[in-house]
């Protein structure tokens, strides 16, 4: 399994155990001690990997509300609290990717995110991803075109 993908698979696991018990946990200790646990669980060979894994992780928690608020501007029959744990940080994760980690091609994080949902989620779990960032992702080209060159952010995407 490639580096990257692994890392976004643990990247996955930690949002969603974050997820189901972010009552529970309330200091950033806590998270990164769930980050430790994972990636010393998987071994993630290339340190590339650990330190994406953890950017992929600490970029979600950190742009949380915008990137819940553009899933529900895209899927808005989903409430962000209806949608599977799974599949919530799926979207979670390829929202960021597209929105504000400049070093992923938006192509790759869709397909990253459908893979990763065939492989952890339900049987159409793929197919609401793809919408989904999907839509997001035009939505994202035609803002680029509308907007002026010099206020475009890296690689001309428009940051969270």
């Amino acid at each position: 399994m490639a580096q990257r993908h692994l890392a976004r698979t643990v990247a996955l696991q930690i949002l969603t155990e974050w997820d189901f018990n972010k009552s529970l946990l309330k200091s950033p200790i806590e998270i990164e001690k769930i980050c430790q646990r994972y990636l010393k669980e998987f071994i993630l060979e290339d340190p590339e990997g650990k330190i994406f894994s953890k950017t992929l992780v600490e970029g979600v928690l950190k742009n949380l509300t915008a990137i819940d608020a553009c899933i529900n501007k895209y899927a808005p029959q989903w409430p962000i609290d209806k949608i599977t744990l799974i599949d919530r940080n799926i979207l979670r994760i390829g929202i960021f990717e597209l929105t504000a980690y400049n070093e992923t091609p938006p192509k790759v994080a869709i397909n990253e995110a459908i893979e990763i949902a065939k492989s952890f989620g339900g049987d159409t779990s793929s197919k609401f991803v793809n919408g989904v960032l999907g839509a997001a992702y035009e939505d994202i080209k035609k803002r680029r075109v509308e907007q002026p060159k010099n206020q475009q952010g890296h690689y001309g995407k428009k940051s969270l």
